[in-house]
């Protein structure tokens, strides 16, 4: 039988023990989350390294000098410059997107004999995506319906050439070209697509001066020229501004066939079907056909891209068809009741 007066003192000794391990470990538990959340504290206010960035002393836009020797013309430049270099998803997007899209550009600019570096002009417009402003500007150019209109782009409730890469891209090498020949500079011209002509020939005849550098404009186009010439430096040396991509992370030109169209169009998706593709990729490749058919009631010819064999072909198994020939087959299978 356990004698409790006998052992009281045994009891006591354990109990007073366990009483100060108790408060030892809560004291020594107490200090290390103490020390860990000071340590997460410090390190969450630590703030991230930020550097200046990298501006050449020497920068030109379309063959004509910056002139970064001037303090505004330096600033402002370096403002565009931070924007774009620590804007990183936003810049990182306009660096893959480049790859794709700015190769073809430059070959219409050089044929137009229109200087290559306007191809950051459709860059600073749009991102090379085919966006619309609240002015209802839309495409890779941004063009206005009218101004689209008087510089040959067809516009109606089918087609949309202010979407068609090539022919937008044609329509702003005129646009620029008839500035040059009015101002004589190509930094002016640039200026002009921004603002328009008009604006442009008042500041100059209130202001006395063609240097675009010179003339104090509205907010947008003071810094119009700056953001097409930090696009320029940023993605033309990328790693120049803690940009790293590899060569297949960077989305790369889309492989097509053409297609040349000389007749009406009643189903585009059952057209995309019959080509060996599908009604997502042809209007990817073709965002100016903005409808789902096409009337054609003029009989015009269309060049209609459709990506080349073996690039994102449909899942003829997924489908269940053979050959893209048995469309027939799967109209009366039911399998799509659009077609």
């Amino acid at each position: 039988m356990f004698n409790y007066r006998n052992n009281r003192g045994r009891i006591y000794a354990i109990v007073k023990f366990s009483l100060i391990f108790t408060v030892v470990l809560g004291f020594i538990l107490m200090v290390s989350f103490s020390e860990n959340e000071s340590k997460k504290e410090k390190e969450s206010t630590t703030p991230v390294a930020v550097s200046g960035v990298y501006m050449p002393e020497q920068i030109s836009f379309a063959g004509e000098k910056v002139p970064v020797n001037c303090f505004d013309v330096k600033e402002g430049l370096e403002r565009e410059l931070l924007v774009n270099t620590y804007w990183h998803s936003q810049t990182s997007l306009l660096i893959k997107r480049s790859r794709r899209y700015l190769g073809e550009i430059d070959s219409i600019l050089r044929k137009n004999n229109v200087p290559a570096d306007f191809k950051y002009l459709a860059l600073a417009e749009s991102g090379l995506a085919n966006v619309t402003s609240p002015a209802g500007a839309v495409g890779f150019w941004q063009f206005i319906p009218a101004t689209g209109k008087e510089y040959g782009l067809e516009i109606n409730d089918e087609i949309d050439e202010r979407y068609h890469i090539e022919k937008a891209t044609e329509a702003a090498c005129k646009f620029l070209k008839e500035s040059y020949s009015q101002y004589g500079s190509w930094t002016m011209a640039a200026a002009s697509y921004n603002c328009g002509r008009t604006s442009l020939s008042k500041q100059i005849q209130k202001q006395y001066s063609s240097n675009y550098y010179d003339l104090l404009l509205n907010d947008e186009t003071a810094r119009y020229l700056y953001r097409i010439i930090s696009l320029k430096l940023v993605v033309g040396a990328p790693q120049k501004y803690g940009f790293d991509f590899s060569e297949d992370e960077l989305y790369q030109p889309i492989p097509y066939k053409i297609i040349q169209i000389k007749s009406p169009i009643k189903d585009l998706a059952l057209f995309a079907f019959q080509n060996g593709t599908n009604y997502k990729m042809l209007k990817y490749l073709n965002p100016w056909l903005r409808s789902s058919s096409l009337a054609n009631k003029e009989l015009k010819s269309y060049s209609i891209k459709i990506p080349a064999a073996g690039f994102r072909d449909y899942d003829k198994h997924c489908m269940n068809i053979d050959t893209v020939g048995n469309v027939g087959q799967a109209i009366q299978n039911n399998k799509w009741n659009k077609i």
